[in-house]
């Protein structure tokens, strides 16, 4: 039998922002780099840049990307769109192409190793790692 180690409270949370991201998170998980800013720079159209870089700080804040990838807090976006140079409120028309997001996704995902969690092998990949780590002594703190 499964341990619970989870409220529901935290399930329900999982995968989702909450109404405000600290700046701490904010500058921890979604500062970009340079070659971050390159890969966003090159998205044509300055909509679907902010929209690429929310996306990329959303998947390393969360560990996933959203179902609906603009149900992002306003705070996670500028802070975003002040790194980039674009205004904020360009990205109320980033959904306008639906498939452009999941394209974004892709490439995302593709660039940096994302997969989805249904993978089986991930999910190998995964019990594999933890349990090398077991045996060596590692403990996550």
């Amino acid at each position: 039998m499964p341990v619970e180690f989870l409220s529901d409270e935290q399930v329900a949370a999982f995968g989702r922002f909450g109404d405000t991201v600290p700046v701490q998170v904010l500058e921890r998980l979604a500062w970009f780099d340079d070659a971050d800013r390159e890969l966003v720079a090159v998205r044509r159209g300055s909509r679907n840049r902010l929209g690429f870089a929310v996306q990329l700080a959303t998947v390393r804040m969360l560990g996933t990307f959203l179902s609906d990838p603009t149900d992002v807090p306003t705070g996670v976006v500028e802070f975003v769109a002040a790194q980039i140079g674009i205004d904020a409120a360009l990205f109320t028309g980033y959904s306008a192409r639906p498939k452009t997001a999941y394209e974004h996704q892709w490439e995302i995902g593709a660039t940096f190793g994302y997969r989805p969690w249904s993978d089986s092998e991930a999910h190998a990949e995964l019990r594999a790692f933890i349990g090398r780590r077991e045996k060596t002594g590692h403990r996550a703190r």
